[in-house]
C-alpha cells in the first residue's frame, strides 16, 4: 500500500469516533458501539444521535438482552438499527 493511502485510510480512521454505550428500549437491554464521524475539533456527542434528522441509530458488535425474560442466553450481533423512537434510555458504557 503506498504512502498516499495509507494517509488516506488513517484520515478516515481518526475521523470517526466510537462510544459502547447501553441502550434501554421496553423490551430490550442493548450494549454495543455507535459510530459517528468527527465534525471539526470537537466530537458530536450521544445527544446528537437522538436529536438529528436520522430516526434510527446504527449499533455495531451488539450484545441483547430480553428485558422480560433476563435469564434467556443473549442474542448477539454484529449489526442493528434500532428506531429512536423505541429508546427509553441511552447512555455511555463503562465496563471497567
Amino acid at each position: 500500500m503506498s504512502n498516499e493511502n495509507l494517509e488516506e485510510n488513517s484520515s478516515f480512521i481518526t475521523g470517526i469516533w466510537s462510544e459502547r454505550v447501553l441502550v434501554i428500549t421496553k423490551d430490550y437491554e442493548i450494549k454495543g458501539n455507535v459510530f459517528m464521524p468527527k465534525t471539526g475539533r470537537k466530537n458530536r456527542v450521544l445527544s446528537d444521535i437522538l436529536n438529528g434528522a436520522k430516526r434510527f441509530v446504527a449499533i455495531k458488535n451488539c450484545e441483547v438482552i430480553h428485558r422480560e425474560f433476563p435469564n434467556r442466553k443473549a442474542e448477539v450481533h454484529d449489526f442493528l438499527q434500532l428506531n429512536l423512537n423505541s429508546i427509553i434510555l441511552l447512555r455511555p458504557l463503562n465496563e471497567d
